[in-house]
């Protein structure tokens, strides 16, 4: 499996963690927003990924 593959899979597991932590839980929970935040910094790394390979084209 490719890098952004695992990228890809990985954000799925953490969107779908979110959802479940947030179920019941305002936005501003610690525990919603912690999970946030981590689902940010994957996607991050996915659309850094996303660019490097557009320039390199």
């Amino acid at each position: 499996m490719s890098e952004v593959e695992e990228l890809i899979k990985r954000i799925e597991e953490l969107r779908l963690n979110m959802i479940k932590i947030k179920e019941g839980k305002s936005y501003t929970d610690p525990e919603v927003v912690a999970a946030s935040r981590e689902l940010d910094v994957v996607l991050d790394k996915y659309q850094g990924m996303l660019v490097k390979r557009t320039d390199e084209d």
